[in-house]
C-alpha cells in the first residue's frame, strides 16, 4: 500500500487552476494564502469577498478534486489550521485509496485498543466510511459545528488504525515496514489530538 502519510508537497495536475487564486508562487504569498484558505474553510466567511473566496475554491475542489487546495498546506505545521487539515487530508486520501486496507487495520486495532483510552472525549471512534465523510465535510468548505470535534474523532481513527497495521500478521516475512508505518500513522494521530486541544484553547490559527 503507497504510504499517505509522507509530509511533502505532491506533483499535481492541473496546478495553474490554483495559481489563478493565489496569484503569486512565491513561498511566502503561497503561505499567507494556506492560512487564509484554511481559516475560511473552517471558520467561514466574515465578508461578501470572503464568500466570494469560498466559492471558488469549493467550485475548484469539484472540478479538480481535493488535491489542488491541500497542496498548499503541505508545508504547514502540525499545530497550525493549515497543518490539521493536511493532514486530515492525507488521512482522507490514505481511506480514499485503500479502503480494505484502512478498514481490515481499524477492525484490528479495535480488538488491541480499548474504546475509553483511545482520545478522551470519543466513545466511539469513526469507521474509515465516517473518516472520509467528516473530511470531505471540512475539506469541501461545508463548516462542521466543533472542529475540535472533528480532530479528535479523525485521532481516535488514526490511532486505532495504528494499532491494527501494527499487529498485521506478517507470516515470514519482516514487520519492519510494517512497524515504521505503524509508527508514522501513530504521529498523525498524536499531531491531530494536539491541534483538537488547541482548538479548544482558541489557539489554532
Amino acid at each position: 500500500m503507497a504510504e499517505p502519510l509522507r509530509h511533502h508537497r505532491p506533483a499535481l495536475p492541473g496546478a495553474a487552476h490554483f495559481e489563478a487564486i493565489v496569484g503569486d508562487v512565491d513561498p511566502m504569498a503561497r503561505s499567507e494564502a494556506a492560512d487564509r484558505l484554511a481559516t475560511l474553510l473552517v471558520r467561514g466567511p466574515r465578508t461578501e469577498g470572503d464568500s466570494e473566496v469560498v466559492e471558488r475554491i469549493v467550485r475548484l475542489a469539484d472540478s479538480e478534486g481535493l488535491d489542488e487546495i491541500a497542496a498548499l498546506w503541505s508545508s504547514a505545521p502540525p499545530g497550525s489550521l493549515a497543518g490539521a487539515l493536511w493532514r486530515l487530508y492525507l488521512l482522507r486520501a490514505w481511506v480514499y485509496a485503500d479502503p480494505e486496507t484502512a478498514a481490515r487495520e481499524f477492525d484490528l486495532g479495535r480488538t488491541h485498543v480499548p474504546v475509553h483510552e483511545v482520545v478522551a472525549g470519543v466513545t466511539d471512534p469513526p469507521r474509515p466510511e465516517d473518516v472520509r465523510r467528516l473530511a470531505d465535510t471540512v475539506l469541501r468548505g461545508v463548516r462542521v459545528g466543533d472542529f475540535a470535534d472533528a480532530l479528535f474523532r479523525a485521532a481516535a481513527f488514526t490511532r486505532v488504525a495504528a494499532a491494527g497495521r501494527a499487529r498485521v500478521d506478517h507470516g515470514p516475512e519482516s514487520s519492519y515496514p510494517s512497524d515504521i508505518s505503524a509508527s508514522r500513522l501513530m504521529t498523525m494521530a498524536e499531531q491531530l489530538e494536539s491541534a483538537a486541544r488547541l482548538e479548544l484553547e482558541g489557539r489554532l490559527g
